[in-house]
Parts: structure tokens; sequence; C-alpha cells
């Protein structure tokens, strides 16, 4: 409702209502406030919180009631979902001499919470079978298949032996998985100093980095077969549910996995003889690292609780006027390992702030359009809970429903950070040169593209940048709870948030706390506000859009670059197969190889066939054909009436479901995006195009023309969903 030039509606209503009615998007970015922010992150973070906790139940309660002090319809929806803690923890090493790690985090003088010991967790890895296993070990670098390839050519097997691997390369739930189809019988990962301690800066409490004895928990589940509770999948877990035995449960590791400090490592990785370590896999603690195995040799006793617990999401709803039935969802969790400040509650108090200011509007007269969801998830440290038992409970309603799932996580200064469907490139772009970056008084997005051009690898790349004015979205693979949205059901999603300044060290431990956070990372909390800006702009364009803010023609880009990649990394294998192979014949080793290493010839390879890309790219010509008649149709179509608008908007509405087909991805088929997954051995890491992709990598070379028909067709039904949205906006 505008008032231009009713000069006595200004007798009558207050000014700031004036500006909402006049200008919403406006009104709203003036309202978030940092020290509310602030005093939500201490409130949040107070006590530890994880999955199943007292403190948690209560944090559910607290946001229940904060949603609804601000005017807003919400409840609490529970889960019941399977959450082992540890009963029993041993790690010792027995030969050539004698050490037992400590497994504990001690608290820092200073930071209060951090010795609120009765309520931590412990240092552990959820997810882990029981064990008890005493061999020999052998340091694998990160634990990733290219590790074990590395390996076999130093002569090095990990049959029957206990690996250790660093954190990073890959998310830690791989290096088990990996470790278990080598042969190992258990495996402990460590933080090196290289990666998040001494090595990279101070460590806490002097600086931000990982102390000595800090861990980083997390869970193993293999969450690239599927995420949410391991006992049932693909169905909410709601108490009415039957469950699968434990010994069905698909995601547990095969074997026992523990995480430890670089003060716990040191004495275990030091006892390494054996094979120097190649270069690249040195980290920074004082020792000279080999691989093993032997003499070292060590005993790893772990023993869990296996128990069900609540797992409270809270919800949200402000309701739509003109599209009900249309929903737009914001989600962010509110569990954590310890008590993190960081990890989530920095973009859970910024989600608060955001429904306060959604609030304020409505006071003001203000309605959206569509519906409008904000949503607490609980349970996603473990595994996504919250978030996927909710999409697998109301998976039906939301299908017809859902427009667009936003997502955010952990906050910090810095920069915007923002991935997800290609069709939403626009709108955050646009969205991005709306909020004011509060440390450089530029828009974010203009601080966005600056980086954009920084980092650019060509000349081409930053002139691109400049001229379109556009930072790309990244793909998502999983990591957060956008996963069951985008990758299970076909909602277009996003994953939005700030960072990329400022050190940190202190993920998954009893050192994410407010205090550390204040003193090292959104240290006043204007990022904080700057995210609820942002967000809370996204959400207010999604919900009060006449035709939605798709854009096909991102989508076709993006397709044409993911089938080039593909295309370009089979070639690649091919050359490679072929030089490995001339070499192996001329009794040459290969490039690969440390000449200083011991060798070991490795098999001839496989070779590498020719594909048949055409229908991959016949598809992807047809996308690229239909967005071009989408944009002229939507061009040439001034005023199309609302029934013509409604029917686009179901068209761009199901755009993403046509990428994921009912079957699934082959070998894991809760994973429906033929576009977008985590990759099998990856776990976070994206694939594009995973089904063609992931044939190819691991080499399973029969398949990769049906991968390559399979996932044309899921883009020949998007470039039909296209066409569909053109027609319904074309000028008859």
């Amino acid at each position: 409702m505008r008032f231009p030039k009713k000069v006595f509606a200004a007798a009558l209503v207050p000014a700031a209502v004036l500006l909402a009615l006049d200008d919403p998007e406006a009104a709203f970015r003036k309202i978030p406030d940092a020290a509310r922010i602030r005093e939500n992150n201490r409130t949040l973070s107070a006590q530890p919180h994880h999955l199943g906790s007292a403190y948690d139940a209560r944090n559910a309660q607290w946001i229940l009631e904060q949603f609804r002090s601000y005017g807003l319809d919400a409840s609490i929806e529970t889960f019941h979902v399977l959450f082992p803690t540890p009963k029993e923890r041993v790690l010792e090493l027995v030969e050539p001499t004698r050490f037992r790690a400590a497994l504990a985090e001690p608290p820092v003088a200073g930071d209060a919470t951090s010795g609120q010991t009765r309520e931590q967790l412990p240092t552990y890895n959820a997810y882990s079978i029981d064990g008890d296993v005493t061999a020999p070990l052998v340091y694998v670098n990160y634990g990733v298949p290219a590790d074990y390839e590395r390996l076999e050519r130093l002569g090095v097997d990990v049959k029957g032996k206990i690996v250790i691997a660093r954190y990073g390369g890959s998310w830690r739930g791989i290096k088990p998985k990996v470790a278990a189809e080598h042969g190992a019988v258990g495996c402990i990962i460590y933080s090196d100093p290289r990666n998040d301690g001494y090595f990279a800066g101070d460590v806490y409490p002097k600086g931000a980095l990982r102390p000595e004895q800090g861990v980083q928990r997390g869970s193993v589940a293999d969450m690239p077969l599927y995420s949410g509770d391991p006992l049932t999948p693909g169905v909410g877990a709601t108490k009415d549910v039957a469950t699968f035995d434990l010994k069905d449960a698909k995601t547990l590791t095969k074997i026992p996995v523990l995480p430890i400090s670089y003060g716990d490592a040191r004495p275990l990785l030091a006892a390494l003889a054996g094979p120097v370590a190649p270069a690249e896999w040195r980290g920074a603690l004082p020792l000279t690292y080999h691989v093993g195995p032997g003499p070292a040799k060590v005993h790893l006793k772990l023993a869990f609780d296996w128990k069900i617990v609540p797992a409270n999401d809270v919800i949200a709803r402000i309701s739509g006027t003109t599209y009900p039935d249309e929903w737009i969802l914001h989600g962010n969790h509110h569990d954590a390992w310890v008590n993190g400040s960081s990890d989530p509650t920095s973009g859970m108090s910024a989600l608060l702030e955001e429904a306060r200011a959604f609030g304020e509007l409505l006071r003001q007269g203000w309605k959206p359009k569509r519906t409008i969801l904000l949503c607490a998830w609980d349970g996603e440290e473990e595994g996504l809970f919250g978030s996927t038992e909710w999409v697998e409970t109301h998976g039906d309603e939301l299908a017809k429903k859902a427009v667009v799932y936003i997502n955010s996580d952990s906050n910090g200064r810095g920069f915007l950070e923002a991935g997800g469907s290609p069709t939403l490139e626009n709108l955050v772009n646009g969205v991005a040169d709306a909020v004011t970056d509060p440390e450089k008084g530029i828009s974010v997005g203009d601080r966005r593209r600056a980086r954009e051009i920084q980092n650019a690898r060509t000349a081409d790349e930053r002139k691109q940048v400049r001229e379109k004015r556009i930072f790309p979205l990244e793909a998502l693979g999983s990591g957060s709870d956008y996963t069951p949205f985008l990758q299970h059901l076909g909602v277009a999603s996003l994953n939005l948030g700030f960072g990329g300044e400022g050190e940190s060290g202190v993920y998954h431990s009893i050192y994410d706390d407010f205090a550390w956070f204040t003193r090292f990372d959104d240290t006043d909390f204007t990022y904080g506000r700057a995210c609820a800006q942002t967000i809370g702009t996204a959400v207010l364009r999604l919900a009060d859009a006449d035709l939605l803010p798709f854009e096909p023609a991102a989508l076709s880009s993006a397709v044409s670059r993911y089938a080039r990649e593909v295309q370009d990394l089979a070639r690649d294998r091919r050359e490679a197969a072929e030089e490995l192979a001339r070499q192996i014949d001329d009794g040459v080793p290969s490039a690969a190889a440390d000449p200083k290493e011991p060798f070991n010839a490795p098999k001839k390879p496989e070779p590498v066939p020719f594909f048949d890309f055409s229908p991959l790219e016949n598809a992807s010509a047809a996308l690229d054909a239909a967005a071009k008649r989408y944009d002229e149709a939507r061009a040439a179509a001034a005023a199309p009436d609302a029934a013509r608008v409604a029917r686009a908007n179901a068209a761009l509405r199901e755009l993403e479901g046509t990428l994921t087909p009912p079957q699934g991805l082959p070998g894991r088929p809760w994973y429906r995006h033929y576009l977008y997954a985590p990759g099998f051995y990856t776990g976070y890491a994206v694939k594009t195009l995973p089904a063609v992709r992931e044939a190819i990598e691991q080499k399973q070379y029969g398949d990769v023309n049906a991968r390559i028909s399979e996932t044309a067709q899921a883009i020949a039904a998007a470039a039909a969903k296209v066409d569909e949205a053109a027609a319904a906006l074309k000028t008859r």
C-alpha cells in the first residue's frame, strides 16, 4: 500500500508505519540490533546443549517463547532418534613404550564455560561402533583414497592395522570408511597443528587456534548414503514409526574410530618407524613423520550407550495473504557439540533477530504474500537429524508448497558466503547490493565481487565479474540442513552467511564458547546483524514477488559448465592411464612418485574408453534454448494476468524437482539430485553431475554411458519445465 500524494495520511499514521508500508525492505533492515544478537548468543551458549541434553530442550523452549513474543505462530515438533554417547574410551600405546592418551580438554583460565565438565560431552566420534582392538599403527595422512594408493606404492598395507589420520582433506566420516575398505581394524583421527594449531597462529587463549589438548568432536556416520536418523532412513522418526535393528543401520562405521588432540597424537606418531612420510604428508609436530607399520602398537577400546533421544524442532509461521500455500523457509540449527557460540549459535542468534524484525513489520501492518516458515532445527551435528526427519515427515506437503529453502549455520566476520541453486544467483546478488558491510561501508555484494576479482585466475574471469557484476553461487554438497531440502526433495535452496576473516581452531571443542567468540570472531556482532539483514531481505523478496525471481539462464550456464567438466575429466583420466601404462611398459616409475621413496610399481591401469556424451550435450543445449525462450517471454509479458503468473510460478517452483527423479542416484537412492551430491569419498564437498562424475572417478566405466543418459533425461525434464513457464507468460 502506498500514499504518494495523500498528505493527510501523515497526520494519522506514525512515520515508522508509513516507512514499513511503503518500503518493507528498508524498514526491515533498520530493525535488527547487534546488541540483541549478542544477548541471544550469550543465552543460548551459556551451557553445553548437545542433542538430548537438558539445556538443549531448555533452549528449544526458549526459542519457542521468543518466536511467540514476536507475535509469530510457533510450535515444537519432536522426533526420536538414535544418539550414542561414550561409556568407555581407552587409547594407549603398548609397544615399544607405554603411553595412555588423556582424551580430555582442560579448562582455560578466564573462560568460565570451558570448565563446565559435568555437562560436556567427552571427546569422541558419534556412530563409531563399539570395539576393542590392539594392532600395529600406520600413519595414512588424510586417509582419503589417494593416500592409500600412495601407501601401496610405498609397499605399506594397512590390513589388520589401526590407522591414524589427520583431520582435513575430506569430511571426517570418510576416514574410517576408507580405512575399513582397505582392511584396517581401527581408526584414530587427530588435529595436526599445521592445520589449525600453533603452526597457523597463537593458540587459545592467547590466540584463536587449537591448543595442544583441543579435540574436534563430530559424527562419522556414512552421510553420503543418507542423512538423518540411522534407524529410519526415508521416513520421519516419529513415535509411531518402526525402527531398524541397530545391526541393520547402514551408516554406522565398520571399525571403531576416535578423535584425539595433537598432544595425545605426538607420542603415537613419534613411535612409528618405516618409510619417512612423503613431504606433503608431514605436519608441524616436532618429529620425523614415518608411516609405519611398527614398532608402534596401540590398543583402542570403545563402548557406547546406544540410546534414543528427543530432537526438538521449533517452527514459526507467518501466513501469506495471496499465495498462502507457497512457502519460503529459513532454517538454522540450535544444537551444538558443546557450548557452540560459533557453531551454530552465531547463526541461530541472527535468525531470532530476523524473526523479531518480521514481528515488528507485522505490528506495523505488513503481511507477506507467501507463507514464511522460520525453523530452528535440532540434531544437526549428529547428521542433520531435525531437518531430515521433518522433511521426511512432511515430504508430500513440502513437494507441493515449498518454493525456496534458505539455510544458515555458523556466522562470523568477513565476506558474504553464498551457495545454492543457480536459479537464485541473481536474487542473491541483488540482495547483497542492498546490505551494507559493517566494516567497509560498501555493499556486501561489492565487497564479495572485489574478492572474486582479486582471486580470479585469468584476466577473462576478472573481466566477467566486472562487466556482469555477478558473483557465482557455490555448488552445495552437504554438511548442513539444506541437504534434505535440495538433494532429497528437490527444493531450490541457498546456504548464506558471513565469514572468511580471522582464524579458528576451536571447531567442535569446549573452547567454542562465548568467551572465545567475543574475543576472536564477530566481536561486536555486527556481522550477525548483517546476516539477519541479508537473509531477511532475501526472504522478503521471495515472499512478496508476484513472479518468482528464478533465472533459468543461470541454471543453463551451470549445466553447460558441468557437462564440459565431466568430458574433460574423462579425457584427462584416459590420457593419464595411457601415460602410466607406457611408463610401466618402459620400466619407468610414475612422475608422481618421489624418487627418494621406496617404489613398488603399480598395476597396469585399466584403459579408459571413449564415452558417448552426446545425450548430455543435447540436453544441455535444450535447456539453454528453453532458458532463452523464457527470458524472451518474460520480457514481452509487460503485465501478465494473475492466472498466467500462477502457472509460470508453478512451473518455476517445480523446476528443481525435475532434477531429482524418484529413483535417486545409483547406489544411494536417498540422494536424488542429478546435478549436486556430496561426494561418496568427500562427504561434505560437492560432486556436480555426480552419477557421471563418480562413475568415471571410481572406474565403473561400463556404467558411464547409462549414467550420462539418466542425467540427460533429468536435464531434458528441466528444459521442458522451463518451456512450461515460458508458455505461461508468452503473449498470444
